[in-house]
């Protein structure tokens, strides 16, 4: 899904985007001269409007590459994607600003105070939110706040604090730089704050296929399944690149206990463990794009997902992402010390996978086998 010139461009800068803390210019140019962070949008407002399912392989085409580096395509084509659910006029001035990117998170962590302004109905924004992958390159940024009217909660029919997304432009950001997380480096992924900050009403939105504002099928999937398929790609095509290496590691080592010194890889319980960690990868996977495909297939039918299919989506994603920290956990002691070190290649996937596997969305609830659904 990516040439061999791209792919060698994103290797190429991997180890010292990871030192420094952030993608190199030669990867953050190629993101931008391919249009990943334009991919979900909407064509009408300047976006490509890829299928769903094409834009998928890609990032897991990115993510087997570079964690960081499909991480960070990700999350902020994933951002891009809620063009779909603005105003179109708000979206195509978004859409329009050289080299955008939204970045953002969606954890509830500020509050919109409704306010009106020269007539003009709007909220003032406080609120500091974590993990805003691609922090330095973003235009805009993305949050969810909690609705407020004179310092009191707007309580929805249920009597719940009411939560809404909003979209700002990068210059009302401050971002705070504590990403510090063993993997996934060079996704900068910072905490960001807005701080009184008024925006005018038309930069909320809510992501439901119902509030959509542009009518194609990428904006009839629902969010939840649209979130699982896409972290979950990433995650296995990290766990993919790390069997490739660990392969290697293996190769290179001596069975030191064998009697002969044999090289470990021909040890047949080592080959065997190699060869169904790799088939059993390949097998969640080719279910995993076959749901995919389906489910896609019928929403550009017209046909809504509804709860049996988005829970079916949602369960191969966790399957594959399982799957993917069997392999990962199950190879990892065969590679030897080299694997333990820093500014080794297989030791940055390892630490890019654990890191990416941590996210909320994919935490399992071992009590009930399903997953959890906290906020992104």
């Amino acid at each position: 899904m990516i040439s061999l010139n791209d792919a060698a461009v994103i290797a190429e800068h991997a180890a010292r985007a990871d030192a420094e803390g952030w993608l190199r210019p030669q990867q953050q140019t190629l993101i931008h001269e391919r249009g990943w962070l334009r991919m979900l949008a909407p064509r009408a407002v300047g976006g490509a409007e890829l299928p769903l399912p094409e834009v998928v392989r890609l990032e897991e085409a990115i993510a087997r590459v570079d964690g960081s580096m499909g991480w960070t395509v990700t999350l902020c084509a994933g951002a891009g994607w809620f063009a779909g659910f603005l105003s179109p006029r708000l979206a195509a001035g978004i859409l329009a600003t050289p080299q955008v990117c939204l970045a953002g998170s969606g954890a509830p962590t500020g509050y919109a105070d409704r306010e009106s302004r020269g007539g003009e109905a709007g909220w003032r924004i406080d609120g500091l939110w974590d993990y805003a992958s691609g922090a330095p390159m973003a235009t805009h940024f993305t949050f969810n706040a909690v609705l407020r009217e004179q310092g009191e909660p707007l309580l929805d029919a249920a009597g719940n604090p009411r939560i809404q997304a909003f979209v700002v432009p990068a210059a009302l950001v401050e971002i705070v730089p504590r990403w510090r997380s063993i993997g996934l480096r060079a996704t900068a992924s910072h905490a960001y704050r807005v701080a009184g900050q008024w925006i005018h009403a038309d930069h909320g939105f809510g992501i439901d296929p119902a509030r959509a504002c542009a009518q194609g099928p990428l904006y009839r999937f629902p969010f939840l399944p649209f979130a699982f398929v896409t972290l979950a790609a990433n995650v296995a095509g990290m766990a993919h690149h790390f069997v490739e290496l660990a392969q290697e590691c293996i190769a290179h080592r001596r069975n030191r206990f064998g009697g002969q010194g044999e090289p470990l890889i021909e040890v047949p319980a080592v080959r065997a463990l190699l060869d169904s960690t790799r088939a059993s990868l390949d097998a969640v996977r080719e279910r995993f794009y076959a749901r995919l495909d389906a489910t896609w297939d019928q929403v550009v039918g017209g046909a809504p997902v509804g709860i049996e299919e988005a829970a079916q989506m949602q369960a191969l994603s966790m399957e594959w992402v399982n799957a993917s920290r069997r392999a990962v956990d199950a190879l990892y002691p065969y590679c030897g010390l080299y694997a333990a070190r820093e500014d080794t290649p297989v030791n940055r996937v390892w630490r890019d996978f654990h890191t990416a596997s941590q996210h909320a969305l994919l935490t399992p609830c071992t009590s009930t086998g399903q997953t959890a659904t906290e906020p992104l």
